[in-house]
């Protein structure tokens, strides 16, 4: 084990996400890093914070000073500018020491959710159908309702909300309106699958046991993970949406979500960790929503969990993580 570790995070700042109410997000990175920073010291390392701040150029100005074995990336980018995820990855590798988590092109996948999906689609992973708006005009819809709406450039469940499943185009056409002002980038707009939701982490090519999100919410509340049901207690969303985990499938089940798991992380070009978002319809069809590059790993997120399913720590999945970044080195 390499003992000097700088952990590399975006300090948490106001930011645009402030005039939303979505501070938590932003500032919930501090506990991933302290938790990692722990497990580092149990581990019998010699971790240190490195807080980045903007502009883009002191972040990359700092990130070149480090003085390291490794680097444990857990930042996520600056708040108004996720490209800024890539470039401190590209910042982290050109030093050419061991540095955790995905490689850049991963991470600019994951960015990307129109991007994301067209590599799916271009290696036979099934996926909702979607469109893409870049104005409040849905006359060029051609999905079957529901729909949902998302930003196309955004992570954290940012912009997600009960009132962005649809079921008509004058609705639908007053969400884009909100959502390209709030988000400043085109809108995602997919065929709602309203079924069971699942997603796996996979940890350099191995897939961690299954999590289900389960919902028990009342009639007319559609089954969605908004951003509320991560970050608000106090809301309904929070209360009634619960994580089941081993999630409870068949045998055949669960190795038809690996499977699938499997290959949407291969697809997108990960060998890191990664977390990938799936949907089953009525009819027992899986689907992928989503690969997120750089999930939360703090304690209480969905990878520590599906780790302590498959029998690890806190210390080992992150001994793991660790290992992975040494190994690739």
């Amino acid at each position: 084990m390499h003992p000097d570790i700088a952990i590399i995070f975006n300090a948490p700042l106001p930011s645009r996400y402030t005039a939303c109410n979505e501070d938590a997000a932003v500032s919930g990175v501090m506990e991933a890093v302290n938790a990692v920073e722990q497990a580092l010291i149990d581990l019998d390392c010699r971790p240190f914070p490195v807080p980045l701040v903007p502009p883009i150029e002191e972040a990359l100005s700092t990130l070149g000073k480090i003085d390291a074995s490794a680097i444990f990336n857990l930042f996520e980018g600056f708040a108004g500018s996720p490209e800024t995820e890539v470039d401190i990855a590209c910042g982290a590798l050109s030093l050419n020491i061991p540095v955790t988590g995905n490689p850049p092109e991963a991470l600019m996948l994951g960015l990307d959710k129109v991007a994301s999906k067209k590599t799916f689609l271009s290696k036979g992973i099934p996926t909702p159908g979607f469109q893409v708006f870049d104005s409040p005009s849905a006359e060029e819809l051609t999905l079957r309702f529901p729909v949902i709406a998302k930003p196309s450039r955004d992570d954290a469940s940012h912009g997600i909300y009960a009132e962005n499943v649809l079921h008509s185009r004058l609705l639908l056409e007053r969400v884009l309106a909100k959502l390209l002002e709030s988000s400043g980038a085109p809108v995602l707009v997919e065929e709602f699958i309203d079924g069971r939701e699942f997603n796996a982490t996979v940890i350099g090519g191995e897939v961690l046991p299954v999590s289900e999100i389960s919902y028990s919410l009342p009639e007319g509340m559609p089954r969605v993970l908004t951003f509320e049901s991560k970050w608000n207690p106090e809301s309904l969303y929070y209360q009634q949406t619960k994580v089941i985990c081993p999630a409870q499938v068949s045998f055949k089940q669960e190795a038809e979500i690996k499977e699938l798991a499997s290959r949407a992380y291969k697809a997108c070009g990960c060998h890191g960790y990664a977390r990938v978002d799936i949907r089953q319809d009525e009819c027992g069809n899986l689907y992928v929503l989503e690969v997120n590059p750089n999930p939360d790993i703090s304690p209480g997120a969905g990878c520590a969990r599906q780790a302590a399913a498959a029998g690890l720590t806190y210390t080992e999945l992150i001994k793991k993580i660790l290992e992975i970044a040494l190994e690739r080195s």
